[in-house]
């Protein structure tokens, strides 16, 4: 699978772009700030229909403008025909996503069609951050290789904040409190909510050796690194844990348990990386759980995510960008597109790949091919 265009329109720094990439690599050079990561996150929103870094999609829209466009035209195979995928958002009204002009009557159906894996100095956060970093991790990787999952992550996201718009009425005496309303929703989300722990511990045992095998390989490692799932509803019953959690919910005006509420613990030798691990460590963590999630989409959706490489080489020692750049070498993966500051350091790196590699010069929202 291949991007092979793309188009903005007052997307976030832009005012308009169009540029046309090579199949191979990909690479967007200029000083911080002038719209590199941007050009990525355009990439990522045809993918995924949302920003990277921006919680809202409001916040894409170029400043003292209505509205933003993202068009991506991408080639499959090479035996098919090329499809044309479009984000935009208008001030004010929902956001659209159409495939070939034709709007998705659920967004959700786009998610999965075109994978994407983005590395950045961000990735860390994963570690440094609290569970709802993690979570928002796994659930978007899960999201992205099994359509079932999103499906149950929807219905149990849209259950919860019922029943919590419940609880916070609760309190409010002149609303009233409707508490066979509570046990209704409680029946509902019981068994969405199984359903989905059930799906995270699968997959964490079809995942954790791939990163591990990662690992190894990007630290020379000695050192034994783990992922637990922590949970309270495996061998227990949901529904009766909300029954028995309602006084405190009403009291707090929130569901305190289920899998909204679950982490992913990071462990090295058994103790946390968060606390006990090197700089260094957390940066081939953070980079083997992007590798293993690479090779993970790549497997179950039968082609190479697209690659996205934010910032890499100003943040990786030589040894941990050696070991990525052999990977490009034995064509692990597809089509990449990667930032940097110093186009000089970017041809160093890429001296010895034999792949097309396509230059671009960013200046203040303005692309350039070099």
């Amino acid at each position: 699978m291949n991007l092979e265009s793309l188009h903005l329109l007052f997307f976030k720094n832009y005012e308009e772009a169009n540029l046309s990439f090579s199949a191979h690599i990909n690479c967007f050079v200029g000083d911080n700030g002038s719209g590199k990561t941007n050009l990525l996150d355009a990439i990522h929103y045809l993918s995924l229909t949302k920003s990277a870094f921006t919680a809202s999609d409001a916040q894409s829209i170029k400043q003292g403008e209505e509205l933003f466009v993202v068009r991506g035209r991408f080639q499959p195979t090479p035996d098919e025909k090329p499809e044309t995928i479009q984000c935009s958002l208008r001030q004010g009204q929902k956001k659209t996503v159409t495939h070939d002009k034709q709007a998705y009557e659920r967004v959700s159906d786009h998610i999965g069609r075109y994978p994407v894996v983005l590395i950045s100095p961000y990735d860390t956060d994963l570690i440094r951050q609290g569970s709802e970093e993690r979570r928002k991790y796994f659930d978007s990787l899960l999201s992205q290789l099994d359509h079932t999952y999103l499906e149950q992550l929807i219905r149990y996201t849209h259950l919860l904040k019922q029943r919590n718009s419940l609880l916070k009425l609760a309190t409010d005496r002149q609303a009233g409190y409707d508490r066979d309303y509570l046990l209704v929703l409680d029946e509902q989300l019981a068994p969405v909510g199984e359903q989905l722990v059930r799906r995270r511990q699968e997959f964490l045992t079809e995942f954790e050796p791939i990163f591990q095998r990662h690992y190894e390989q990007l630290a020379d490692a000695r050192e034994v690194v783990t992922l637990t799932y922590k949970s309270e509803l495996p061998g227990a019953d949901f529904l009766k844990l909300l029954r028995l959690n309602e006084r405190k919910d009403l009291t707090l005006q929130r569901t305190t348990t289920g899998p909204h509420r679950d982490d992913f613990t990071f462990l090295m030798d058994e103790l946390p990386v968060k606390s006990y691990g090197s700089q260094g460590q957390q940066k081939s963590f953070a980079i083997a759980l992007k590798l293993a999630q690479f090779e993970i989409l790549a497997a179950h959706k039968q082609q190479k995510p697209l690659l996205l490489l934010d910032d890499i080489f100003d943040r990786l020692d030589e040894k941990r960008i050696t070991r990525l750049m052999q990977l490009v070498a034995n064509h692990t993966f597809g089509q990449i597109f990667l930032t940097d500051t110093h186009l000089e350091r970017t041809d160093q790196v890429l001296a010895d790949l034999s792949e097309d590699i396509r230059r671009f010069r960013v200046e203040l929202g303005v692309v350039k091919p070099l």
